[in-house]
């Protein structure tokens, strides 16, 4: 019953405050027609100020401009009050200014004698200048301020809507969070916008007031000494006196309003209440509270200047300097204690299960013995070497390497290290840290003291020596290599023996990703009409698996939209992909003369290779019989080991329909032989055929 009750109470409350205020509206345009008794309106005059005074309060102490979003009705109430206060108190001063100065009631009497006197020529001064402060000065500022700010409030309208947009979707607001920011940003558009012509209110008040004095004053003379037999002075006197009075009753409201208006509006990019803003944004700078002390202290002791005034803003501003030096000393001290405190108090984290999954796609494992390697610039910083291999790579291969880590390993011996790749191990060595490693181009015997060896990436006979030895080994032609560049190599060898592995979903979006905005449309046009970027990552993984470079990636794209328009076989896309790229593969593979050295196969064996392959499409494989795949593999084998010891390494040249298959079986006994089609030779390569497997 008690709820229902105040539930009753609280709705009748509602009804009453509509009501009441629909009646204040009807009574204020009441006053616009009927006269109004003086003692009423020395009331309506009384509460006119109190409006204007709790606008101000109101002002000073919201937080942010929206918690009074209603101000621009707000404003327009207190100017319909103060018009028709101006109307009934003009009705009444040419109706009884006659009869004498309380004519219009006490309160424009006691503004009139309060502010004039027995002088009304300083009534008339002080009229104005409230008058020009009012209308040029703080109205005309906050009209600007207002304008401006509602010029940007909807400039930034659509920014901001993005913004709430985007972290809807990342997930970092939910949808009622959504639609509440929503609703205040277009709150805030639409009351700065409201305030922009609500500006307007306020200067057309303080014209209107202007307009009002000027006529009581003259009008009102005119009917004292016309129709009421006044003399000039006592016309002047009486009608002067009232008329000022009710310009002051009336325009220090205005004033008022006006300040609030221009505060509410300055506010808008300032958080809290007018004084905390401002007491806490003055002394953010001490300094410059103690250089106003000091400028104080020097004018107070100029000749001719009163000293005690500036020497007492000079001793308060002194004291607000120090006590606000004191307050940050204090607030620093308690909240490194709260940080400490709470430091302590937090328990450790226990380690997310996701990250003992997470696996690194590249990490180096060093002995304790080689740390130095890592932060001794004398000895060749390996994480700058690192670094630069990840350029090298990207400019020669068009591949991004991912971050490599590294970490100690106490597990291993000192000067050993682990290349791993996905967490298996790709690749081990042994250096000495504070040795070099010395090799002979020639493959003969060094003759320097030091420990035999063999170089860890491609395992050529190799002796470590002391870096004395580092001249006469140069003399020699002897080639030398200090212990960081011994792991950066072996690391490249490695990661481009796994650059398959390594080319993952993600890095192949990335590098669709920064290609050009010429390019973009060709990436549109191919990815994933014509082939998915999964499918794109299969062709990538296939020529890197060859050590081609797909830094040429909009050629490669060009090649796979034409594949793709016979044939959605990956193995067949690549193929003519690798055709498209014919320049660069030639080019690769010349030797110094410009020449590309060649090795052939026979008639016979392409056509057994050919006539070996069996299934279509995606199916189709090599089936030849293992007799004959031995005999395959020891000719190339005595051909190569020929041409090795001639200081040649050709490339293999077959037929573009069995290449493929030729190089799956080329890459079991020999990687580093490079097999080509007939359709990669370049119309403008030079070629030069050394031998035929027969």
């Amino acid at each position: 019953m008690a709820e229902a009750g105040a539930s009753s109470f609280g709705s009748n409350f509602r009804i009453r405050s509509d009501v009441i205020f629909a009646f204040g509206i009807i009574a204020i345009l009441t006053v616009l027609i009927l006269p109004m008794p003086s003692w009423l309106l020395d009331a309506c005059l009384a509460l006119s100020l109190t409006f204007s005074v709790l606008i101000l309060m109101t002002v000073l102490f919201i937080e942010k401009p929206l918690e009074l979003s209603s101000f621009p009705t707000i404003l327009l109430v207190a100017t319909m009050i103060r018009l028709a206060l101006n109307l009934a108190s003009t009705r009444l001063i040419l109706a009884h200014g006659h009869e004498g100065k309380d004519a219009a009631g006490h309160v424009i009497e006691a503004f009139g004698s309060f502010v004039m006197g027995d002088n009304f020529v300083i009534g008339v001064i002080v009229f104005a200048i409230l008058t020009i402060v009012n209308f040029v000065v703080i109205t005309k500022g906050a009209g600007r301020i207002a304008e401006v700010a509602a010029r940007f409030s909807l400039d930034a309208m659509p920014g901001k809507q993005m913004a709430i947009d985007a972290d809807l979707s990342a997930g970092m607001i939910d949808e009622k969070e959504a639609r509440f920011r929503r609703s205040q940003l277009e709150q805030e558009s639409t009351f700065f916008g409201a305030m922009d012509g609500a500006a307007k209110f306020v200067r057309g008040d303080a014209v209107a007031g202007l307009l009002i004095v000027f006529i009581n004053v003259i009008a009102g003379m005119v009917i004292g000494m016309v129709q009421k037999d006044l003399s000039f002075d006592d016309a002047s006197s009486f009608y002067t006196h009232l008329t000022i009075g009710d310009g002051l009753v009336t325009q220090i409201p205005a004033l008022i309003v006006s300040i609030a208006s221009g505060m509410l509006v300055s506010k808008a990019g300032v958080a809290g209440s007018a004084e905390k803003a401002v007491f806490a944004q003055l002394s953010n700078y001490p300094q410059a509270l103690i250089m106003s002390a000091v400028l104080m202290t020097v004018l107070a002791v100029i000749p001719g200047i009163p000293a005690f005034p500036f020497l007492l803003m000079a001793a308060a501003t002194g004291i607000f300097a120090y006590n606000t030096i004191e307050t940050r000393k204090k607030t620093a001290s308690t909240k490194a204690t709260e940080e400490q405190a709470a430091i302590a108090k937090v328990p450790v984290a226990e380690e997310p299960i996701s990250k003992a999954l997470a696996i690194d796609n590249i990490r180096v494992e060093l002995g304790y013995g080689l740390l130095p390697l890592v932060n001794n610039p004398e000895k060749g910083r390996l994480t700058d070497q690192i670094k630069g291999l990840r350029r090298q790579l990207a400019e020669d291969m068009g591949f991004i390497l991912p971050s490599v880590r590294i970490q100690d390993n106490l597990q291993l011996p000192a000067n050993s290290y682990v290349v791993r790749i996905k967490e298996i191990e790709a690749g081990k060595g042994d250096i000495r840290p504070d040795m070099l490693l010395c090799m002979n181009p020639t493959g003969d015997k060094i003759e320097l003291p030091g420990e035999a060896t063999r170089e860890p990436t491609f395992g050529l006979p190799a002796m470590w020596i002391s870096p004395d030895y580092r001249e006469e080994a140069h003399f020699r032609g002897y080639t030398v290599v200090d212990p960081a560049t011994v792991v950066t190599t072996h690391i490249t060898e490695v990661i481009k023996d796994n650059m398959p592995d390594l080319l993952s979903y993600a890095e192949t979006q990335k590098l669709l990703d920064e290609l050009p905005k010429t390019h973009q449309k060709l990436v549109a046009d191919v990815i994933p009409t014509k082939i998915t970027v999964t499918g794109l990552q299969r062709v990538l993984q296939n020529l890197v698996s060859e050590r081609i470079s797909i830094r040429d990636l909009p050629t490669i794209l060009e090649g796979v939209a034409e594949a793709t328009g016979f044939t959605s076989n990956v193995t067949m896309i690549t193929e003519h992909v690798r055709a498209r790229l014919a320049r660069q593969i030639c080019d690769q593979n010349s030797n110094n003369a410009g020449i590309l050295p060649l090795v052939t196969l026979s008639g016979e064996w392409e056509q057994a290779f050919a006539e070996a392959l069996i299934g279509q499409g995606e199916e189709k494989q090599l089936a030849m019989a293992p007799s004959r795949l031995q005999q395959f593999i020891q000719s190339v084998r005595t051909v190569y080991e020929d041409m090795a010891m001639k200081g040649e390494s050709p490339v293999l040249l077959t037929s573009p329909g069995i290449r493929p298959y030729v190089r799956s079986i080329i890459e079991r006994f020999r990687p580093q032989t490079i097999v080509m089609s007939q359709n990669e030779i370049h119309p403008r390569a030079k070629i030069r055929t050394f031998a035929q497997i027969t």
